[in-house]
């Protein structure tokens, strides 16, 4: 059924969204990506990207060149509707669907018999049907899977994607694809279009297995993440290497603890496991501490931070990093961003924030007089050095630079 597909619509066009739609291009089928920013589609549209990562340009650049990837503010009648939108959480931790409710609102007068929607963005328990339910409110006249799952006019279905920041281009392809359809038909619909550009396997199974895989791969890596992360902090008390005991540890053949750091940041870690343990609140007891050590570990390190600005009478301290991860311009629940922000609040010091991946700070920085600086010139101006991301610029700081200086190393750079 492949051949069937002939065009895609790609909604949301971020850091998976414009991956996934040039990919798609590239594969000689035509993608309208659609994205609510002007700036994003004009960009996009001269052939160019506004976010980082690897490669990308020249897939985007190709694919806008040979006219098979064009992105609009509206959406466009299409055979395959690919929803790739935010999925943060509101107070309370409790899931946002409000952009998926937009991204139905936005095609629902598009849709037409046989058209295949996938939601691609990672969400909770029960989202898929959610979307099912909104777009059978939109479009009463086309027949949902819900309620007719052997002739319904649309299909719908979960494939969440599964990609690492900086190597998404190569694991959009590689990279093996969980598929969950509300109906066998549906995953199977899903199956056709991914089987054009994943070269990993495709393993279909219903939508909220699908959506509960997600959440369970990124959850084990929190629960990892905060056992590291709590082990630096007892480390820390009983003054020891942390980076030395890991290492030693991990020494053992079936032990292999994760790297500690100031947080966990990002689109996925930072925020999955709240889906789950708000769909099972009694139950998610693991997952729910795993969570409360990983957002308390960015106060741990400010609090660490003040006490060494507090040995200078005018105290400068140079934050390392502002992504959510290495050698990436990715902001979002970055807690290298959040432990920035909240010393520069604080008016303990002037604060100089170093992100090489970025052109200019983001507007809240800015308004708090946070400065943005070479690695060089931040080295010129402080006394006080807090390693947030483990860039590769900053992996060649020497001994002789930071001599004089009080370095809180959050990422086991220096030692």
């Amino acid at each position: 059924m492949t051949q069937l597909i002939k065009k895609v619509s790609v909604i949301g066009l971020g850091y998976i969204g414009l991956p996934t739609a040039a990919v798609i291009a590239s594969r000689g089928i035509d993608v309208v990506g659609v994205d609510v920013s002007q700036s994003a589609v004009d960009t996009i549209n001269a052939g160019k990207i506004h976010i980082v990562e690897p490669d990308l340009d020249m897939v985007v650049q190709a694919a806008v060149t040979t006219g098979k990837l064009k992105a609009t503010l509206t959406p466009e009648p299409a055979d395959v509707f690919v929803i790739a939108v935010p999925t943060p959480f509101k107070e309370g931790n409790k899931p946002d669907l409000n952009f998926i409710h937009a991204a139905a609102k936005a095609i629902a007068p598009v849709l037409a018999k046989g058209n295949l929607i996938i939601l691609e963005s990672t969400s909770p328990v029960g989202a898929t049907e959610q979307l099912a339910k909104w777009i059978k409110a939109l479009r009463s006249d086309l027949t949902s899977p819900l309620d007719n799952a052997a002739g319904a006019d649309l299909y719908i279905a979960h494939c969440p994607e599964r990609v690492l920041p900086g190597r998404v281009l190569e694991e959009l392809v590689t990279n093996d694809r969980i598929i969950g359809g509300l109906t066998p038909a549906c995953a199977q619909k899903s199956l056709d279009l991914y089987k054009v550009f994943v070269r990993g396997e495709c393993i279909v199974t219903n939508a909220r297995t699908a959506e509960m895989a997600k959440l369970t791969e990124n959850s084990f890596r929190d629960v990892n993440i905060a056992f590291a992360n709590e082990l630096s902090i007892i480390c820390d008390e009983l003054n020891i290497n942390v980076w030395e005991l890991i290492k030693l540890a991990n020494r053992h053949p079936r032990v292999n603890i994760l790297s500690p750091g100031p947080g966990v940041g990002g689109h996925c870690i930072a925020v999955d496991p709240w889906f789950i343990v708000d769909s099972a609140p009694e139950s998610a007891k693991i997952i729910r501490t795993a969570r409360e050590i990983n957002d308390n570990k960015p106060a741990y390190v400010i609090n660490k931070v003040k006490k060494a600005a507090d040995e200078f009478k005018r105290p400068v301290i140079a934050c390392l990093g502002l992504a959510f991860k290495a050698d990436i311009d990715d902001l979002r629940e970055s807690p290298a961003l959040d432990i920035t922000m909240q010393l520069a609040e604080q008016g303990i010091a002037r604060v100089i924030a170093v992100e090489p991946n970025i052109k200019e700070l983001p507007t809240e920085l800015a308004a708090l007089n946070i400065e943005h600086s070479t690695l060089a010139d931040a080295m010129e101006s402080a006394n006080v050095v807090v390693v947030l991301v483990d860039h590769a610029e900053f992996k060649s700081l020497s001994l002789e630079v930071i001599k004089n200086k009080v370095v809180i190393d959050t990422r086991g750079l220096i030692q």
